[in-house]
């Protein structure tokens, strides 16, 4: 049997309640918005589709249902209702009440800058919500994206996004930083001083030895004396809490641990730190995603208010 859904519309199926529901086409017309005639159109159509006279006149009576019509008056409640559920309005968030899991892929450089202030604003106002951090993994993020899997990574921008909406959260300066009590002084740290200082260096790949810093200093003539590489960023203060390394990173993620380190402006010129977030274009229009997004990039924008304040 052929499927007649394309011989029917909504315009039909609203006729057909107006007139079941009104008794007259007049009244029908003018609860639609249109002509008798446009109405009586549609009746034609109806009439055609279903093989029966639907409404039939009656003298003074405007029109009554024929058995057909009846029973179809029946189900068209139902069906006019799961279609007009179908194209409501867009769903709405309320943080106070959700308890959706957010899950948030960064290394852990990112997620100690704005992990903390993160949680603390988002348990304020979505009390019974839970966020996930994860470590990105290169070769799977997009995929998990694409699923829904991961809801955004935040992190250094990629010179190919796959399609992916992005934005810079904040700009950040590096600082150099050295444990407190340590022989050199607390005085600022000079060139001289910073090539001949042993210094720690974080590679995200692991057993690298020179970064952003070693190119600035390349710039200048000069070098400085790489004894330790480590793969995490929170390893680094840990370890220069115990020893005499110098370590350059950016400042947000330093200043975590100002109770434990010295920190200086490097004594050559840097340039900034950009930190992206990036997610998949089909959340865009997601109310909770919507709204985790604007907290993500209000806690930032706090966290850069605060550090333009200590400056």
């Amino acid at each position: 049997m052929p499927d007649r859904l394309n011989d029917i519309d909504i315009g039909l199926l609203m006729a057909f309640e107006a007139l079941i529901q009104e008794r007259n086409v007049s009244r029908a017309a003018d609860r639609l918005g249109i002509s008798q005639p446009a109405l009586s159109g549609r009746l034609t159509r109806l009439r055609a589709l279903f093989g029966d006279q639907l409404f039939v006149p009656v003298a003074g009576r405007g029109v009554m249902p024929t058995p057909r019509a009846q029973a179809l008056g029946e189900t068209l409640p139902r069906l006019l209702g799961h279609l007009r559920e179908f194209i409501g309005h867009a769903p709405h968030f309320d943080p106070s009440q959700s308890d959706r899991t957010f899950v948030l892929a960064a290394y852990d450089n990112p997620a100690v800058m704005l992990g903390p202030d993160l949680v603390t604003a988002l348990k304020r106002v979505a009390p019974h919500a839970r966020i996930t951090f994860v470590l990105p993994d290169p070769e799977t993020i997009t995929p998990a994206l694409d699923r829904g899997d991961v809801d955004m990574v935040i992190g250094l921008p990629r010179t190919a996004d796959e399609g992916l909406i992005g934005r810079t959260l904040f700009s950040d300066q590096f600082v150099t930083a050295q444990r407190r009590g340590h022989p050199r002084g607390s005085q600022p740290v000079t060139l001289d001083e910073f090539c001949a200082a042993e210094h720690v260096v974080v590679s995200s790949e692991g057993g690298g030895y020179a970064g952003p810093v070693d190119r600035a200093l390349e710039a200048l003539g000069r070098k400085r004396q790489v004894s330790l590489s480590v793969q995490s960023y929170a390893l680094a203060p840990i370890i220069m809490a115990d020893s005499d390394h110098l370590c350059t990173l950016p400042g947000r993620f330093l200043r975590r641990f100002e109770s434990m380190l010295d920190l200086f402006t490097p004594p050559m010129e840097m340039g900034s730190f950009e930190l992206y977030a990036l997610w998949h274009p089909r959340m865009r229009d997601d109310p909770a995603h919507r709204w985790f997004r604007d907290l993500v990039v209000e806690v930032s924008e706090g966290m850069s208010d605060r550090s333009a304040t200590r400056c």
